[in-house]
């Protein structure tokens, strides 16, 4: 410990001289923007140099308001704010993990006439359960038309609790270049987690009445606390490989020299139309591994071996899209952008080998039956094959929109419809500017392959789900003047798969519907601000769909300068969602199952802060659960028999270098 504290301090003295140099750069303005897919269409993004709870990133429940995990950094996790959850992806093996994994939607790009590095790190824990988690980016212009970036992302986690340890390493290089006519962003990402599955805690009297089950004692250390799992793991690795390739067509915009009237002193290409091609392949693994046989008796079933498991699955995914556009305001007449395009995907999965007769004399003792006649193929290809249309206007102050709809050809997306939309309007209210916006989605989809067809050691399934239908609407209120802002949407899923209390898919046969209503809110007075958001969700069928009624969070801080150089935010924050029957987690898949024996929630978990920026340099000690045993009592489980970190001193620095 006394090591580490060493190294953030002179990590924080480093930081401190170097962005406190007089000759130091000036900060030229950034640009940095995101991807409107298919087609690579740009949108504004913020670069993570806020002050602002810089501290949330030490704390993983801090993710939502209501985030069902199993503890620790990089460990599995979901979202129980619906209407902010992700459907379940192509490949359901990675999306317990999809928070801490590079995807598309999270993929940057920046502009940066002065080259910037942000080097962020936070740690805390003792030796037994030490928690540590390094970032760094950078960005940099080679010329005004090109631009070159990296990134690493190393969290890592012993745990609280024994045999929880989570570690996980992306890096990644990226490009982009903007020329008159040609333009290309790209980006390479590599990922590697693997974490230790300890089944959750045998007894949870263990935190809910110690004394009970310690012989009298109060107090234990989460670390002798008994496990259901001691030799069991899971590793979730891929790679993303992404290329947006765009070269436009147009005329010449030229300027005159006003004296010298033959002179042209300035050339503008005005693009009218554009050809688009965009390829992308992704490909992701899972493996999961139990060496102690003795605890095989934690799974029901076993269809391929009872002293150990070893299963693994893979994906890959090629898709190809060529699209053609008319673009935004060529001329006065081009009040929008049009564009058509055509998606080709090749995926292919690969499973679990099984040699092992389904029946009959051949097949081992003390192997469960197989649910099914027949095997299934342990590799699979599928083509498929979309067309669609996209509509975006993304100039002017008043009215903005996009649009999107694509249609199903070919293969397993044969009949599937996604179509989505946005639109978004200012106007004058209290002397500041209100933001509307409205959004729409629909969407008919054909099941992933891997809920009708997959294969391990305690799971096997063979199904024949129908597509599934979503139908998604709501609008966002945007007050400035008051800091007020205001979400409200409803979504009906018909036909949704979910996994039951046996840890298989099923899929529901009639349709449930989710309202939700979220407010933000944020009060100041003078050096005392108070930020609060509330979240009302409701679900019509909670044996399908089982969510928190009620989600809150509240930051009460001062904000003030020292010396008028250093930014302090000094406060304290609580998450809180009341009860609900929340998810078990399944290590075998790293599925989240409903079941109706255990709730979660009715607890406040907070944290006390010192979040600081000076010149460039963010940092911040924080204590995480700072009430436990204190306020709430200690039925501090997120899902059932995990419980949330204890009490834990915490800190960390960020760095942004303009080199």
């Amino acid at each position: 410990m006394k090591v580490i504290i060493r190294t953030f301090i002179l990590s924080i003295i480093a930081a401190l001289a170097l962005t406190g140099r007089s000759a130091e750069p000036e900060m030229a303005p950034y640009v940095s923007w995101k991807l409107l897919q298919p087609l690579g269409l740009r949108e504004s993004a913020p670069i993570d140099t806020m002050p602002y709870n810089y501290y949330q990133s030490a704390v993983p429940s801090a993710i939502s308001p209501a985030f069902a995990t199993t503890g620790n950094q990089a460990s599995a996790g979901e979202e129980m704010i619906y209407l902010d959850r992700e459907p379940m992806s192509r490949f359901f093996l990675h999306d317990a993990k999809r928070f801490w994994l590079p995807s598309e939607k999270k993929a940057r790009f920046f502009n940066t006439p002065i080259p910037m590095s942000l080097v962020s790190y936070n740690t805390g824990g003792g030796r037994e359960i030490a928690q540590d988690y390094f970032k760094f980016l950078f960005t940099g212009n080679i010329s005004p038309k090109l631009q070159i970036g990296a990134l690493v992302d190393y969290p890592y986690s012993k745990g609280s609790y024994n045999y929880q340890a989570a570690k996980g390493f992306t890096w990644g290089l990226s490009a982009s270049y903007t020329g008159d006519r040609y333009e290309l962003q790209t980006y390479y990402n590599v990922f590697n987690f693997v974490n230790k599955e300890n089944g959750g805690i045998t007894d949870d009297l263990w935190i809910l009445d110690t004394e009970k089950v310690n012989g009298g004692v109060e107090s234990v250390d989460p670390k002798v606390i008994p496990t259901n799992l001691t030799a069991s793991h899971n590793r979730v690795k891929g790679k993303q490989f992404y290329m947006n390739h765009r070269y436009k067509v147009g005329f010449w915009k030229e300027t005159y020299d006003s004296v010298y009237t033959d002179s042209v002193v300035h050339r503008e290409l005005v693009p009218v139309s554009s050809f688009i091609w965009t390829f992308a392949y992704d490909s992701g693994a899972h493996r999961f591994t139990n060496t102690n046989s003795s605890q095989e008796d934690f799974w029901t079933n076993h269809y391929i071996q009872a002293d150990g498991t070893r299963d693994y699955t893979s994906y890959s995914s090629m898709r190809n899209t060529l699209g053609i556009s008319l673009l935004e305001g060529f001329n006065k007449y081009a009040k929008a952008g049009l564009a058509a395009f055509v998606t080709h995907e090749l995926r292919k999965y690969e499973q679990t080998v099984d040699t092992i007769p389904i029946n009959g004399a051949d097949r081992p003792a003390g192997l469960t039956p197989y649910p099914f006649s027949g095997k299934l193929s342990p590799k699979v290809t599928q083509n498929l094959l979309w067309a669609g249309a996209q509509l975006t206007k993304q100039q002017g102050e008043i009215l903005n929109y996009k649009g999107t709809v694509q249609l199903g050809l070919v293969g397993p997306a044969a009949g599937e419809i996604k179509a989505d939309a946005e639109i978004a309007t200012r106007m004058r209210l209290l002397g500041d500017t209100v933001t509307i916006k409205g959004y729409g989605e629909f969407s008919n989809t054909t099941a992933p392959y891997l809920m009708n067809n997959y294969v391990s050691n305690h799971f096997i399934w063979k199904n024949d789900f129908g597509k599934t239908r979503r139908i998604k609407f709501g609008g966002k209120l945007d007050i400035p003047h008051t800091s007020t802002r205001a979400q409200a949407g409803v979504e009906n899923i018909q036909n949704l798969i979910y996994f039951n209390s046996d840890g298989l898919p099923v899929q529901h046969n009639g349709n449930v519907q989710v309202f939700s209503i979220r407010a933000w809110q944020d009060l100041s007075w003078r050096a005392l601000n108070w930020r609060n958001t509330i979240v009302y969700q409701t679900s019509t069928d909670e044996s399908v769909l089982p969510l928190p009624k009620f989600a809150i969070y509240s930051n009460l801080y001062l904000q003030f300068k020292i010396a008028r150089v250093l930014d302090v935010q000094l406060g304290i924050d609580l998450d809180y969602y009341t009860r609900y029957y929340a998810p078990s987690y399944q290590p075998a898949t790293m599925a989240f199952c409903n079941q109706k024996e255990i709730k979660c929630g009715n607890y406040p978990y907070m944290n006390a802060y010192v979040n600081m920026k000076l010149s460039r340099a963010r940092f911040f000690v924080l204590f995480s659960h700072v009430n436990q045993g204190i306020i709430g009592g200690n039925d501090y489980f997120s899902l059932p028999h995990y419980p949330l970190n204890p009490r834990r001193f915490l800190m960390g620095v960020s760095v942004n270098f303009a080199n």
